[in-house]
């Protein structure tokens, strides 16, 4: 059975033979629900469950279809066709080397090659690559009269050429004006004006809301599916943007299509689904237009996108986190290491404190601040309010740009709660060469600390707010916060080049 996964819708590639299942009208069942008749519910219950929503519809005002809606918006959406040009193949390899028994360096080859002569070794052995052109579909819409239009990165990435389908069934060649991986966002350029177009919303959804996406799944061309906002504020693993969840159904080809809100305005870009087969289960995700209108601004005006680097490493700050800092609540980031010349370490933050503000404005999580700085423009100052050694205090940090292929996520690793039944923390340490940190050599699959996700390799380098080189002075920093009366203890622990704190709980005994 597959597992469920996060996934891209993408673009459909090619024109399969398919067949489509074509569901049955539910209407006449529906009538006879409401009415009470047969199979339907009795008239007292029918009263019982309708009486709070006939209630509800005196304050709020749902729309009894979306036809006008859609005859709104739907001209403004397009097909969007690319053509592909993938790596260099032998004509007699579908990707497998032992598809072509005389491959160069081949033991046929070289029997070839000896006994056969050059010629022959041209002729079979060598045989000229070539490349294959394949096809991929996506959906997009126009934000503009004079042709620009936005769709998902996954889609037009490495496209050699790229045509738009308008409602009206009309194709234009469109070019590629700015690409965004980290956003899934693409802005595409077609000739001439008179575009039919629409822009995005200028407010968040809230939970519950219609939800309406436009697009063309499965090449099926201009196709309307609704459903709710099922959750704002998801974090899928795909950088640090919220996305929007919305159940209305996105399939393959839906990439780069907008979801509408009532209002016809574009709540949202989309851009994944969660499915355990490819196709869709009815959980979708949508890139916010407040996202959606930054970035797109930025390519249009630059054909790319910069976004504020801090430079540091930073996770949550847990329950665990806050007791072994004596923090009084759960909230801002954790800073585990400062890049070296990175804007945060010339700042002066070091690793350990707490960042709890941004211009002012409290961070609930550590994801917060990097989307915060990620909406930053490279070269302006911030101002960081900074919890260390129990003390807060501010800081200025100018923000660097970010470098390429980077990524600004913060950690997203959730620490157990749970409590040791016993004293020990269930590690076995040794010395590192060096004395640079105490070396974890064994875990005990039951403790506290593989609980926690610490594993042989791993380099414990602080505990408490104390450095420490020798298993001697891990135990002795424990042994002072247990006399504390500490309920856990804070560890900087290295992982290969990943740096973090962890919080281990202390036995009260």
């Amino acid at each position: 059975m597959t597992e469920p996964n996060f996934s891209t819708p993408p673009r459909r590639a090619g024109l399969s033979p398919r067949r489509i299942a074509l569901l049955g009208s539910v209407a006449a069942i529906a009538a006879a629900v409401l009415m009470g008749g047969p199979g339907g519910f009795p008239q007292g219950r029918l009263s019982a469950l309708t009486g709070p929503v006939q209630a509800a519809e005196t304050t709020v005002q749902h729309p009894a279809d979306f036809a006008d809606l859609i005859e709104k918006v739907k001209p403004a959406v397009v097909s969007v066709r690319v053509k592909i040009e993938q790596g260099a193949q032998s004509s007699s390899s579908e990707g497998s080397e032992d598809a072509n028994p005389l491959r160069p360096g081949s033991p046929m080859e070289k029997f070839f090659r000896q006994f056969g002569g050059d010629q022959f070794g041209q002729q079979f052995g060598q045989q000229q690559p070539q490349r294959r052109t394949v096809m991929g579909e996506g959906s997009g819409f126009f934000i503009s009269s004079d042709g620009y239009a936005v769709t998902n990165y996954h889609v037009v990435d490495h496209a050699n050429a790229v045509t738009v389908t308008t409602d009206d069934g009309k194709t234009h060649t469109a070019k590629v004006v700015g690409t965004d991986q980290k956003s899934d966002l693409a802005l595409i350029k077609v000739e001439g004006s008179g575009f039919a177009h629409v822009k995005f919303a200028d407010h968040a959804p809230r939970i519950g809301e219609w939800a309406v996406a436009v697009g063309n799944p499965f090449g099926l061309g201009g196709t309307v599916t609704a459903g709710i906002v099922s959750a704002t504020g998801r974090d899928i693993g795909r950088g640090a943007d919220d996305y929007i969840q919305i159940d209305a159904p996105i399939n393959r080809g839906n990439s780069g299509g907008p979801t509408f809100d009532t209002d016809g305005n574009v709540m949202g870009v989309n851009t994944a689904i969660f499915s355990p087969s490819g196709g869709s289960v009815g959980i979708g995700f949508d890139i916010p237009a407040a996202t959606a209108k930054s970035v797109i601004a930025q390519l249009k005006d630059k054909g790319q996108v910069t976004r504020g680097w801090l430079g540091v490493q930073i996770q949550p700050v847990t329950s665990e986190v806050a007791d072994a800092l004596g923090l009084k609540q759960v909230g801002g980031a954790l800073v585990t290491e400062p890049q070296s010349g990175s804007p945060a370490a010339k700042a002066g933050l070091k690793a350990g404190d707490v960042i709890v503000s941004v211009d002012g404005t409290a961070l609930k999580d550590s994801r917060e601040l990097a989307q915060k700085v990620g909406t930053m423009s490279p070269g302006s100052s911030v101002r960081l309010e900074v919890l260390r050694d129990g003390r807060q205090q501010a800081m200025t940090v100018t923000l660097g740009q970010m470098p390429n292929q980077q990524q600004a996520q913060a950690g997203t690793e959730q620490q157990d709660s749970s409590q040791p039944s016993g004293p020990r923390l269930g590690l076995s340490l040794a010395p590192t060469s060096g004395n640079q940190g105490v070396a974890v050599t064994a875990v005990d699959p039951n403790g506290p600390a593989a609980e926690h996700g610490i594993k042989a390799g791993d380099v414990i380098m602080n505990v408490g707010g104390t450095a420490v080189s020798t298993p001697g002075d891990v135990q002795k920093q424990i042994g002072q916060l247990r006399q504390a009366g500490k309920h856990s203890v804070l560890m900087r622990v290295k992982s290969g080049d990943t740096v973090r704190y962890v919080a281990l709980p202390l036995a009260t005994g």
